[in-house]
């Protein structure tokens, strides 16, 4: 399932790469683009979208609806 996500805390490559690593805890095989400058994570993935979600608020990020 395709989805992309509004996260406007994303700031910098550093958060690119911590919530890519939050993604890939829950499904390692998962393709993830993360877009600093738009402040979105698109991602590709069986797994359920709220557990991204949870995984993202986890690392002190919010997502926006």
């Amino acid at each position: 399932m395709a989805l992309k996500l509004n996260v406007p805390s994303i700031v910098c490559q550093g958060c690119a790469d911590s919530i890519t690593e939050a993604i890939k805890t829950i499904d390692p095989d998962a393709s993830i683009q993360v877009d600093v400058p738009g402040k979105t994570v698109t991602l590709d993935s069986q797994a359920a979208e709220e557990s991204f979600k949870q995984a993202i608020t986890a690392i002190g990020h919010k997502v926006e609806e």
